[in-house]
């Protein structure tokens, strides 16, 4: 053992070595151990199956016995119930190796569970923010005794969070449980690897000074890992190579949908193969069952959404496979980094792409990774609608809260420091009021509209809070994410898993056939009041649906598929059917260039805009050439559609945009995306429009694609895909 390991508490070092059997540490484990111990709020940073989680519980253990911690000292958070399942054993024996315990709790954990934490809690807890959230504002927790001995808190995944309102929802309940520890809690992250570790690791760290530390497990070269890009054509054909590629191994199969993944793992069973399925429309029973037999099975394909993407151990693997491809570099990153993990092995992923499009992303992907490029972890701008939801949960938790009371529990989170600041504007998309902060405007918003009640200053629930969130619905107010309005599928007690309501209409005149978990299900019984499928197993073959819309593009990946349409043999690891399908494509595109971009005449009255910006800064420059009077017909992640007669009209209305300050805020989306907001009625409209125009804004693209020159070329008309068979 090294240096490092010598700093741990004896008995933790005698458990390493002699429990584990450890001969030595993960180079990031050996360098965690110096910042844990010195209590720096940290970041951990190493691809899935690293060690990051020993990295941080092996020295927060030495930290337990050296300083003596005493009841909940430590708070393990994950973004996932099944990632806490499946992390509790481990930790819970790594407690037991020293004399401590390790608890669970989650929407899933029986209420007796609860109580025994309650009456007699853990050293260790296993959690989420909304279940944190859940024991700040219920009134059989006593708060200030639970959390009072707590020091540290270790968030798994930290970039699945911190790229959207949950990690804003996490930050606050964090800082309001800090209060009554009455001490700075030392805060640790783990993730894959990102583009900007330092600026994640200071908005983990929230309102306190102390020193920050980036830990990062050295990489190997991109030459180590075994990539390939594959094109199929279809699910059937993608089924037919799986089937008979490496027959022998462990294959995790990812999809970029639960309907693809159940289609998959249908087309693998036809083919002999053992094949399980898993998304999160799937029961928890069915998941757990498909992961075990995965985990235990000696060849055998597990075909998943990104639920798997995570970091829940599956076992040793052999290969990961996409069928088409993920929307960014990371999601690649953390998937491929569940293979290699063995000595003597490397790291390998293999896209299969079933159109133009998905082989385009996969090979715009690999591209950016051969470079190094990783994307940022952003947080959403300005969360308006997040500080409403924490001033009612303040409200429900304290029984009452002063009016400006909020400040004192939250103004140090990130998120919120300029919502109190009365000169913060949202990107000057909000009108400036010198006297009234946004946090004032919403503390306001709320007692007018109801959800608040204001008695000489003090806020209790208002009638409109008791409607909206009372009784059942009351769990709505403390998850920040909303749940699908999904039929539960049942096999007498047995629950299945959830389809979209949409999927009763595809049966037309017959009775409908479900596919869960890779098999078919008769529907035997639909109760519409309670959203109820009732089903039995059924030999014929079935569909399942679930409604969603993929999300739009970077502007740096589309900036990727234009280069490698330009120079296709810019394009790293493709298979000759790869190859074959990357030039079809380039076929059908007018001639392209990296420093302009390209106008096209397609077809009478139809002009197409090649801009390679992506969806958002294409819907905000669409919007800006309607406003010149051109008729737009349609825009996407690579151009703009218009009905005009000729390049000219479109050229000139370009240089006047290349002259001009163009807003890069898509009203379009800003609105598609207010009518999903949850929370959205608890604050001021023109609040919450300017905040989704600060998040749907791409003022790289809109800039990086107005300012080149158009260049116009007469393009062919784009002509479907021939059909695709594999031999």
């Amino acid at each position: 053992m090294t240096e490092p390991f010598e700093r741990l508490h004896p008995a933790v070092q005698h458990h390493v070595v002699n429990s584990l059997g450890w001969a030595s540490l993960r180079p990031l484990q050996s360098l965690s151990i110096e910042p844990v111990l010195a209590g720096d709020h940290a970041l951990l940073l190493a691809p899935t199956a690293q060690g990051k989680t020993e990295a941080a519980f092996l020295p927060l253990l030495s930290r337990m016995l050296t300083e003596e911690w005493r009841g909940l000292s430590l708070l393990y958070v994950c973004p996932l119930r099944a990632l806490l399942n499946n992390l509790h054993p481990r930790l819970e024996r790594y407690a037991g190796f020293v004399g401590r315990r390790a608890g669970l709790w989650h929407g899933d954990v029986a209420d007796s569970v609860r109580r025994r934490i309650l009456s007699d809690p853990p050293d260790v807890l296993l959690t989420t923010p909304e279940s944190i959230e859940v024991m700040l504002t219920s009134r059989r927790v006593d708060r200030p005794w639970l959390f009072g001995n707590l020091r540290a808190v270790v968030i798994d995944e930290l970039h699945a969070f911190a790229g959207d309102d949950r990690g804003w929802h996490l930050l606050s309940v964090l800082e309001r449980v800090a209060r009554f520890a009455g001490r700075d809690v030392q805060r640790i992250g783990l993730s894959a690897t990102i583009g900007n570790p330092e600026a994640l690791l200071d908005w983990l760290a929230g309102s306190s000074a102390g020193t920050r530390r980036v830990v990062a497990a050295p990489q190997g070269p991109a030459a180590d890992a075994d990539v390939k890009v594959d094109h199929v054509g279809s699910i059937e054909n993608a089924a037919h190579v799986i089937s008979r590629l490496h027959p022998d191994e462990k294959r995790l199969v990812f999809c970029d949908s639960r309907s693809r993944v159940e289609d998959l793992t249908y087309a693998l069973r036809e083919a002999g193969v053992e094949a399980w399925a898993s998304h999160s429309s799937l029961s928890a029973a069915e998941r757990r069952q498909a992961e075990a037999a995965f985990a235990e099975g000696g060849s055998s394909v597990i075909v998943a959404t990104s639920t798997l993407e995570l970091g829940i151990d599956i076992g040793d693997l052999d290969r990961v496979i996409q069928v088409d491809a993920p929307g960014t570099v990371s999601s690649f990153l953390q998937r491929m980094g569940r293979t290699g993990r063995r000595t003597g092995t490397h790291r390998n992923y293999l896209f299969l792409t079933t159109s133009r499009d998905s082989h385009l992303v996969a090979c715009g992907l690999v591209k950016l990774w051969a470079r190094g490029f990783v994307e940022p972890v952003v947080p959403p701008a300005s969360p308006v609608h997040i500080l409403a939801q924490q001033i009612l949960a303040l409200t429900l938790q304290n029984g009452g809260l002063s009016r400006g009371g909020w400040r004192e529990w939250l103004q140090g989170m990130p998120g919120f420091r300029a919502l109190a600041d009365p000169n913060y504007t949202i990107l000057d998309l909000t009108p400036r009021l010198p006297v009234c902060s946004m946090g004032e405007r919403i503390e306001g918003h709320l007692v007018e509209t109801g959800f608040l009640f204001d008695d000489e200053g003090v806020l209790s629930f208002g009638p409109e809070s008791e409607a909206s969130f009372g009784g059942r619905r009351f769990l709505e107010l403390l998850s920040v994410f909303s749940s699908d309005p999904l039929f539960s599928v049942r096999y007498g007690s047995e629950d299945v898993g959830r389809v979209d309501p949409a999927t009763f209409q595809l049966a037309r005149e017959r009775a409908a056939v479900l596919l869960l978990g890779g098999r078919p299900w008769r529907v035997t019984g639909l109760d519409w009041k309670e959203r109820i499928a009732w089903v039995e197993p059924a030999q014929e073959e079935g569909r399942s649906l679930w409604l969603g819309s993929g999300a739009p593009l970077s502007f740096a990946l589309c900036q990727a598929i234009r280069d490698v349409l330009v120079d296709p043999t810019s394009a790293p690891g493709l298979t000759r059917r790869g190859t074959e399908a990357l030039q079809s494509a380039v076929d059908l595109f007018p001639t392209l260039a990296s420093e302009t971009t390209t106008l096209a005449l397609e077809a009478p009255e139809k002009v197409r805009w090649w801009t390679f910006a992506g969806l958002r800064a294409n819907a905000a420059l669409a919007e800006r050439l309607a406003e010149q009077g051109l008729s737009v017909t349609s825009r996407d992640n690579f151009g703009i559609t218009l009905r005009e007669r000729s390049t000219a009209a479109v050229s000139l209305a370009l240089e006047r945009l290349r002259s001009a300050s163009v807003d890069p805020a898509p009203a379009s989306l800003v609105a598609e995306a207010l009518d999903g907001l949850k929370f959205a009625e608890c604050v001021p409209k023109d609040l919450a429009t300017a905040m989704l125009r600060a998040r749907l804004a791409d003022p790289e693209g809109v800039d990086g694609v107005a300012a080149r020159p158009a260049i116009a070329a007469e393009g062919p008309p784009p002509l479907p895909a021939p059909p695709y068979s594999i031999p």
